[in-house]
């Protein structure tokens, strides 16, 4: 059985603003990831999947819940013990161009880590860029180059190359495909594949792309309006998904193939506002399977619960 490399457990995140009540960003949300896994994460626009990742790298503080990395609840660390976990964990941005500096040379930009956090001397800063520039598939040359001279996905290579300079444990990769154009998409999930394999790392993958996360996760988690609905591995999502808004996701995908007339699960509405979430079940206002009413429905006035219905398969609702 794989070892346990970070589990969340009843996470939650409100963001206050005067005057206006708060956004519930994430809410009761737990799960836990193995060694060398590829953890997907996937639901629509605004369901709190990104602000996931950024509580896991504490860039924004958690409202309740806690954060355990390699058995140790990173949520009590101070700033000095923060700044060793964050040499373990890191991020790769949905856009390229905008995480990276357009002053630095490139060279510069994956030394930072180094610089920051090492003892290293000039030389072997220089020794290591080269090392991940290598890893990445990009010239040594390039260097001495700054942001604006490269293409998408060849930003994307240098952020890669910069998360992995301090040789972490994980990296928690935050739409890091979808601002690149769909043949540059397949080189960077083959690269982070390739990388898995040789250095052994974890992956959280956060993404609104479901063939792109079945194309590269183990187990994926389906969110919406702040909430896990779903959690199961791959090959069992997608052949039998259990909870209504999983399958209205999964209805939306493409066929390649004009002949195959497949039926569409077509959600009435939109997403609720989440400052004012619906009462009981956040999906009842815009759910197709919703039970019957009895005075009040009991997807309006109760919150399902996390249960475990299958083996290696969760699911918040009360059809289940």
């Amino acid at each position: 059985m794989a070892e346990e490399i970070l589990r969340v457990s009843h996470l939650s995140k409100r963001f206050h603003q005067a005057g206006l009540a708060p956004v519930q960003a994430v809410s009761d949300v737990s799960f836990s990831v193995n060694q060398g896994e590829t953890f997907g994460i996937v639901g629509e626009s605004g369901c709190g999947k990104s602000t996931i990742g950024r509580l896991i790298l504490r860039l924004v503080e958690p409202s309740e819940g806690e954060i355990f990395f390699e058995g140790k609840n990173i949520l009590k660390y101070n700033k000095k013990s923060l700044l060793e976990i964050r040499k373990k964990i890191q991020i790769v941005f949905q856009d390229p161009f905008a995480s990276l500096n357009p002053r630095m040379t490139i060279e510069d930009i994956i030394a930072e880590p180094l610089v920051c956090c090492t003892s290293m001397n000039a030389e072997s800063r220089r020794q290591r860029v080269m090392e991940l520039l290598k890893l990445v598939g990009l010239n040594f040359d390039y260097a001495d180059r700054y942001p604006h001279e490269f293409s998408g996905g060849q930003r994307q290579r240098i952020c890669i190359a910069r998360a992995l300079a301090l040789n972490p444990k994980l990296i928690i990769c935050d739409e890091a495909v979808s601002a690149l154009d769909v043949s540059i998409q397949s080189q960077i999930l083959n690269l982070l594949r390739e990388l898995q394999r040789q250095m052994g790392l974890t992956y959280i993958f956060i993404s609104h792309n479901l063939s792109v996360v079945k194309h590269i996760s183990d187990r994926i988690a389906v969110m919406y309006l702040g909430r896990l609905v779903e959690l199961t591995a791959k090959n069992i999502l997608f052949n039998n998904p259990l909870h209504p808004y999983t399958k209205a996701l999964l209805s939306a995908i493409p066929i390649p193939n004009p002949e195959i007339n497949k039926q569409r699960i077509i959600l009435q509405g939109d997403i609720p506002n989440p400052r004012k979430p619906p009462s009981g079940c956040t999906f009842h206002t815009r759910c197709f399977s919703k039970l019957p009413p009895e005075g009040v429905s009991i997807c309006e006035k109760s919150v399902p619960e996390w249960n475990l219905v299958a083996p290696e398969h969760n699911i918040a609702c009360h059809l289940y």
